[in-house]
């Protein structure tokens, strides 16, 4: 981790400080936890209290929100956001530009295709074996 600081002003005035991610570049805040051997795209964001084990991918523009959990070896494509407190298992994977609600679980190995959205408290279970698409799971047209 680089022991250099930036610090980015929100709309409502609060300064947070992030550091550069050895691993790709991204944007981490000084109180979130990223390990070594997650790759972070130079764009993404991981924000206060958040924690992402190791061998993660998060790709551009992703959004990682305050206090959620990313497990080992998560997939993240480009711009998703994962909402605050959110929890992702083990191996999940979460398409492009998918949305993520505050507090969602998503279970070890589940994959969530690019441009869905999951509720807020939604519960998505393990991605083995299971291939109906729960109703609280959107698409874009």
């Amino acid at each position: 981790m680089s022991k250099v600081f930036e610090e980015i002003e929100s709309r409502e005035g609060d300064v947070t400080k992030y550091r550069r991610h050895g691993n790709g570049r991204g944007f981490v805040a000084s109180t979130a936890k990223v390990d070594p051997t997650t790759f972070l795209d130079s764009t993404a964001y991981v924000e206060p209290g958040a924690q992402i084990a190791g061998r993660c991918w998060v790709g551009a523009g992703s959004w990682i929100d305050r206090d959620a959990v990313l497990s080992p070896g998560v997939f993240v494509g480009a711009n998703v956001h994962v909402g605050a407190g959110a929890v992702i298992g083990v191996g999940a994977e979460v398409g492009s530009h998918c949305r993520v609600g505050a507090n969602a679980k998503i279970g070890a190995g589940a994959h969530i295709t690019r441009d869905s959205t999951i509720a807020a408290n939604a519960v998505i279970p393990s991605g083995r074996g299971a291939t109906r698409v729960p109703d609280h799971i959107t698409r874009a047209a």
